[in-house]
């Protein structure tokens, strides 16, 4: 099941750059998509970022992938205290 997720995963992320425009209008454009560049560069991002995580999910390294964006999680890891998740 993990691996037809992935793969699953994949498919949804070609799909979704080649129906871009389709995607782009059916969501609609809101206000904070202006910051990404509108609602096709939104899409584009969003694809991007599920083939990344299947891709890793697939091949086993999700933790070194995503292990940066932890440093801008409030909670998560401490880069001062070498790493260490902080406990509350």
């Amino acid at each position: 099941m993990h691996y037809f997720l992935s793969l699953l995963g994949i498919v949804l992320s070609i799909t979704m750059l080649r129906y871009r425009e389709r995607i782009g209008d059916f969501m609609g454009e809101a206000d904070w998509m202006k910051y990404t560049g509108g609602v096709y560069n939104f899409v584009i991002i969003l694809a991007l970022f599920i083939f990344f995580w299947s891709l890793t999910s697939l091949t086993g390294t999700t933790e070194i992938l995503f292990r940066p964006f932890l440093y801008l999680l409030p909670g998560g890891v401490n880069p001062r205290a070498g790493g260490v998740p902080v406990v509350q």
